[in-house]
């Protein structure tokens, strides 16, 4: 099986079921939660340089207000992101730094033990992301969390502030 094939195994066996059991809907490779005046939104992102035999990639993880949202029947989109993370800044510093990890994120190749890297990942995911997400259940909760980030919080607050 080739890096490509093992990622999109994963996907498939792992993150999808995982996030759906969290209450996520999906839309390609973007998994989203209602939270009543905002959404998680969790993106997986390849990159141009990948191979079928190496794929790095990473996971976007973010808030989108409704309130910026054009037509909130629509489904929400990475670029709705008001706070835009990726996955290491709900990481703590020892996952940061796991094998399967690199400075752009996540890596497969075709050599990759998959037992190992489903345990990993499902570590940072269950142990750190999930967990974060889980707690964000108002605006005043996502401020709490992410205000103090540059850019980010002060975007975030602004945002809320204008539409109050």
């Amino acid at each position: 099986m080739d890096a490509k094939e093992k990622q999109l195994e994963f996907i498939k066996i792992y993150l999808k079921p995982t996030l759906k059991d969290f209450g996520y809907k999906t839309s390609g490779q973007t998994w989203w939660k209602d939270k009543g005046e905002f959404y998680t939104l969790i993106n997986l992102q390849n990159f141009s340089w990948n191979t079928k035999d190496e794929v790095n990639f990473c996971f976007n993880i973010g808030i989108v207000l409704k309130s910026e949202i054009k037509d909130v029947t629509k489904k929400p989109k990475i670029y709705d992101v008001i706070v835009h993370l990726r996955e290491n800044s709900y990481l703590s510093d020892k996952n940061d730094k796991h094998s399967f990890r690199n400075k752009t994120g996540y890596l497969l190749e075709n050599h990759t033990d998959m037992t190992d890297f489903y345990k990993e990942l499902k570590s940072d995911f269950e142990n750190f992301v999930l967990p974060k997400l889980e707690k964000l259940n108002s605006l005043q909760d996502c401020i709490d969390t992410f205000g103090k980030i540059p850019f980010f919080g002060e975007r975030l607050i602004n945002a809320i502030k204008i539409k109050k």
